[in-house]
Order: C-alpha cells, then structure tokens, then sequence
C-alpha cells in the first residue's frame, strides 16, 4: 500500500512512531537539513553576489572560510541546556536541533581578503571578484638542429 508523502516525510510519521521525541544529537533540521541553506548567486560586471539563507541564526553561529579554491560557509546552531534544565514543565514535541550544517562552492584562486561578507536579517551575503584568466606564456619555440 502506498502511504501519502509530504516533504519527503511519511504523512503518519506522527501517529506511528509511538509518540517518541527526537533526540538532542539528530541533525539539524531533521531530515531537512540538505533543504535549508537555500543559496542564490547573481554575477555582476565585477564578480558575484551569494546569498545564503540562514533563518534563525545568529551572526556568531555563522562561519566562512575560504581554503584551496573552495568557499565553506558552515552554521551551526546548540540548544541552550541551561534553559532544559530550568523548564519544570515536559516537552510534548521539540523540533528544534542542534547541529552543524555547511555548504561548499569552487571560487578559484581568489584571496581571501577579496571577499566581503555581511550578515543581516537571516542572510548572508558575500561579494567576491571574478577569478582572472590566467596568463598563458608567449609560446618559445625550441631550435630543431638537423
């Protein structure tokens, strides 16, 4: 029998599963997470534009780093166990995670000091060159005796 799927999710994940909670340690987002960091990237005359959206995170959780032609921008979200452990009251359902998501893309052989990053209102925006053609060499040609 084929069951209806929502969001590549069982319709009746909630009812089957024996009322069981998800783990602290599940991955971000659930089996969303691949979904989340939605990205566009807009080339301008001088370079690109990336906009990441990063809904419900905060600029210290957001990290970019750029190492061997390749852009990293990695988020990372914790619950905050102080607030578990003051809560009296018992969670019925939680489906906020705690993990690491992140996400890569191939820039070039561009500095890292070329890259600007701003972070506002959920998104992040980086700015960055085009990597320039490199210069091939005038060819030499090479004496043939004989």
């Amino acid at each position: 029998m084929l069951l209806p799927r929502i969001f590549d999710a069982n319709l009746f994940d909630d009812f089957m599963s024996g009322f069981s909670f998800p783990d602290i340690s599940k991955e971000l987002y659930g089996s969303h997470a691949s979904h989340v960091m939605k990205t566009d990237v807009k080339e301008t005359d001088n370079g690109y534009e990336v906009f990441i959206d990063l809904p419900g995170f905060k600029k210290d959780e957001v990290t970019a780093k750029l190492e061997n032609g390749y852009l990293t921008i990695e988020a990372a979200k914790g619950l905050d166990r102080d607030e578990q452990e003051q809560d009296t009251g018992k969670y019925i359902r939680r489906e906020r995670y705690a993990g690491v998501m992140s996400r890569s893309f191939y820039v070039g052989d561009i500095q890292q000091s070329d890259i600007h990053a701003k972070f506002e209102d959920g998104i992040l925006k980086l700015t960055m060159p085009k990597e320039q053609p490199k210069q091939l060499e005038a060819q030499k040609l090479i004496a043939i005796e004989g």
